[in-house]
C-alpha cells in the first residue's frame, strides 16, 4: 500500500468531511459492498477517453475501491453535475499514463503508486 492506512483513517475522519462541506472536489457516490450504506468520497478525478481514471493513493485495499468494484458502478458528482460511472477495472501505470493528459502531474515516484482505477461512462 503506498500510503500507510493509517494516514487513510485519518483523512477519511478529518480531512474528507471538510472536502465534502466545501464542494470543490469531485465526490464519487458508491455503495457498501457489505452494509449497503451510500457513501461519498471526496476523491481526485481525472478525465481520460469514455470515462474516468482515479489514482490510487491507499491502493485497491481502500474500501471505497473494493465498494465500486464489488458494486461495478458508482456516480461522479464533478462540477455541479452528476456522471453515471461503470465497469470500473484496476489498471497498472503503464495503462494510466497513456491514458492520462500530459498535462496531469504523475504521482511522485515516493509514492510507488502502481494501482489506478478506470470506470467507463455509463449510457
Amino acid at each position: 500500500m503506498p500510503m500507510p492506512k493509517w494516514w487513510g483513517h485519518v483523512n477519511k475522519r478529518l480531512f474528507n468531511p471538510r472536502a465534502l462541506a466545501g464542494g470543490k472536489w469531485p465526490v464519487l457516490v458508491h455503495v457498501g459492498r457489505a452494509s449497503g450504506t451510500t457513501y461519498r468520497t471526496p476523491l481526485d478525478a481525472h478525465p481520460v477517453a469514455g470515462g474516468y481514471l482515479f489514482i490510487l493513493v491507499y491502493g485497491s485495499r481502500s474500501d471505497w475501491v473494493r465498494n465500486v468494484l464489488a458494486a461495478g458502478d458508482a456516480r461522479l458528482m464533478i462540477e455541479g453535475r452528476e456522471v453515471r460511472l461503470a465497469a470500473p477495472r484496476l489498471v497498472g501505470e503503464e495503462e494510466a499514463f497513456l491514458a492520462l493528459p500530459a498535462e496531469v502531474p504523475r504521482p511522485p515516484k515516493l509514492l510507488r503508486i502502481t494501482e489506478f482505477l478506470r470506470m467507463d461512462l455509463s449510457r
